[in-house]
């Protein structure tokens, strides 16, 4: 004894279960991080912000499902869609929805960032795209942007741009 206190020895076992215990500690406090960092955080979007946003991610939807009735009021009549193999406009768009030579089966939103600028919204999502092409499934990396444009109390599309990027790339807010 030291002064009234008892010096504790602990074993080699014990020091070990108490380093693994810290580490795991350690482990889910960075997770919880990242996974925060990685989240749109809602709580921080104006009601505007999270219309856009929830506008978009229906969007992503309503392709899915090739949801025309719901795609043609949204996409501006001027609206441009940029994709790997070319750039059309509305009609064409939604034409390929339609027909099924483009499926967008499934959008899987890693993150989504926003900027209002007046009546302009400029949406970018990081996404998985599963999608039914040329005859065969493929997934593909993209960071999407999106832009909209306010008319009246409506969002309208104006333009959609897939940039094939790598599984790593990060959105910075």
């Amino acid at each position: 004894m030291v002064k009234g206190k008892e010096i504790r020895q602990v074993t080699t076992k014990q020091f070990i279960h108490a380093m693994k215990k810290s580490i795991f500690g350690l482990f889910l406090f960075v997770l919880t991080l990242a996974v925060n960092a990685q989240t749109p955080n809602t709580a921080t979007l104006n009601t505007e912000e999270q219309e856009v946003i929830n506008l978009s991610k229906d969007k992503w939807q309503w392709m899915a499902d090739k949801n025309i009735d719901k795609l043609t009021p949204l996409f501006h009549d001027k609206s441009k869609f940029v994709h790997m193999s070319g750039t059309w406009k509305k009609d064409e768009e939604l034409e390929i929805i339609k027909s099924g030579s483009i499926w967008y089966k499934k959008a899987d939103v890693k993150d989504v960032a926003i900027e209002l600028i007046d009546d302009t919204a400029i949406v970018w999502n990081r996404i998985t795209l599963t999608a039914f092409v040329r005859g065969s499934d493929v997934v593909t990396e993209f960071t999407v942007t999106e832009v909209y444009q306010k008319e009246k109390k409506d969002w309208k599309l104006l333009a959609l741009t897939f940039s094939s990027v790598r599984d790593t790339h990060v959105i910075k807010h």
